[in-house]
């Protein structure tokens, strides 16, 4: 299947926003499930496929990024659905590396939040185009000029409305497409979108004055108008570029919009292009097999203890069995069982094209970063580890489990969950973080998938910096003059713990031979 026939993409939103329904939503227009949640629960009971670890399901949110693979029309869509809460932005900021274009999802009441905009600024960084979907607009919310203008003025974007609500809340009679000149109805009690289209000539139709209300019509012709004047005409390469988004009105609940969004992404999202890597970026039609792991997940199925390495192929035809080699190990590795995602499910993938998802079952062997090819001469670049904002040490309730416990840590470790440094004076383990429900996470873990009871204690630190010097004595230097404030991480990296941002700042003034790094790529 030729690598244009690939859209890999992610769903980025503040929590609430309606991410998590959208996406499965997208399954259900995408033919890959039959039923909203394909759950036997009821009411609030039912969850999305894409939420499965335990705390999610008790606290309604997603904090682990899922993949999941559908066909539609002859394209195959890798959708990564990423943690919504940002203290798990470092887990999301690593699943965008692998992902050639975004959704932006925004709650029509409540317009772009924090979590949108930090995200949208790392698609800015890595150039990943944006279409945006406003969701709820079967909800009361704001004007749709006022949700526009907030796009272009907040993320510095030109917009294109390519699909226009008809009323909105009380008042919602449908979704116009201003592409097609299609008008999307709801049907029965619930008010859902059930496939109800009327086709138009445009909003002059005559039809359109026995459908609609004439309030919502003569509304929708005005707005329409001042819209057509007011912004630019779609142009796909400035999207490509990320210069503009095209915006989608729906409501992923009820079902409107959904396949105008399906669509979009077929139609305008790039399939999959060079990626930055070292020693030059690597083109998707390059012939060696080439991928990299952005994620690592434990124990997705707990029954078998298994450890999935997800990976983004960025250039070859993979076939199983294949032998790639891991960047750092120099030994090549068979790949006997590698696994194409939906989400809990999966099925053995006996080939795989550049812009796929593939999950590489093993022990250990693979992390976060690890570069994966046939010849081993190239690595990809822009996965980092970040410097942990929160600080904490680990309480054993039971001493005799200290050996589970270091599995635990390392295991979550390598996943990128959380980081885990061995300070050179004392013998409790310091856990970092990026936001404290990563520590509510690695608890709720430890019980459930190790039997380990842990309790958390405040470190005397607040932040930590790997350090690095160009001489070795400046550094040999610095160690063994700040040792009771000196850390390992699990790659036997120095690291300086510091009780507060200001000391990091203090300390590296003092010290200008050395290095303090806030990020550290593999």
């Amino acid at each position: 299947m030729p690598v244009s026939d690939r859209r890999t993409f992610a769903i980025i939103s503040h929590p609430d926003a309606g991410k998590t329904t959208l996406t499965e939503k997208l399954l259900l227009f995408g033919g890959a499930i039959h039923l909203a949640g394909e759950v036997k629960a009821r009411g609030a009971a039912r969850r999305a496929r894409s939420d499965w670890m335990k705390i999610e399901q008790q606290r309604g949110i997603s904090v682990t990024s899922s993949v999941m693979t559908f066909e539609r029309g002859g394209i195959t869509f890798n959708l990564l659905d990423t943690p919504g809460h940002e203290d798990f932005s470092e887990d999301t900021y690593r699943t965008l590396t692998a992902v050639d274009s975004a959704v932006m999802v925004i709650d029509v009441a409540k317009g772009i939040e924090s979590q949108t905009r930090k995200l949208f600024e790392v698609c800015r960084l890595r150039n990943v185009p944006i279409i945006t979907f406003v969701n709820k607009v079967d909800r009361e919310g704001r004007h749709v000029f006022e949700t526009l203008d907030e796009i272009a003025d907040l993320l510095a974007l030109d917009v294109c409305p390519m699909t226009w609500p008809v009323g909105m809340g009380g008042t919602f009679e449908g979704i116009f497409d201003l592409a097609t000149n299609r008008l999307l109805l709801p049907e029965g009690d619930s008010r859902e979108f059930h496939g109800k289209v009327v086709q138009t000539s445009g909003l002059d139709d005559p039809q359109l004055d026995a459908i609609l209300s004439a309030e919502n019509l003569a509304r929708l012709r005005e707005d329409v108008e001042l819209a057509r004047a007011g912004y630019p005409a779609f142009d796909a390469e400035a999207y490509r570029h990320g210069d503009l988004t095209p915006v989608y009105f729906g409501s992923a609940l009820k079902e409107f919009g959904v396949d105008s969004l399906i669509d979009a992404i077929a139609t305008h999202a790039p399939p999959p292009h060079a990626l930055p890597a070292e020693p030059a970026p690597v083109s998707p039609d390059a012939g060696q097999v080439t991928g990299f792991v952005f994620k690592v997940q434990a124990n997705m199925d707990p029954n078998h203890r298994d450890r999935i390495a997800f990976m983004r192929l960025v250039s070859g035809t993979f076939k199983r069995g294949m032998k790639l080699t891991p960047t750092g190990h120099g030994k090549a590795i068979a790949i006997h069982s590698p696994i194409l995602f939906f989400a809990r499910e999966r099925e053995l993938a006996d080939e795989a094209f550049p812009g796929d998802i593939i999950g590489i079952p093993n022990h250990g062997v693979l992390r976060v970063g690890d570069t994966l090819s046939e010849k081993a001469d190239v690595r990809f670049t822009g996965l980092p580890n970040f410097a942990p904002e929160i600080l904490r040490r680990v309480v054993l309730k039971d001493p005799t489990k200290t050996k589970q416990l270091r599995k635990a840590l390392d295991d979550m470790a390598e996943e990128g969950v959380t980081q885990v440094f061995y300070p050179e004076i004392g013998s409790n383990w310091v856990i970092g973080v990026v936001g404290q429900l990563q520590l509510d996470v690695l608890i709720s873990r430890l019980e459930a998938e190790y039997k380990v009871a842990a309790g958390l204690e405040v470190a005397p630190f607040e932040t930590a910096r790997w350090i690095s010097a160009e001489d070795p004595k400046d550094l040999a230097d610095f160690v063994a003059l700040n040792r009771g404030a000196m850390a390992k991480d699990r790659d036997d990296n120095p690291v300086f713990m510091a009780k507060s941002n200001w000391e990091v700042g203090y300390v590296a003034d003092r010290y200008s031979r050395v290095k303090f790094a806030a990020t550290r790529e593999r």
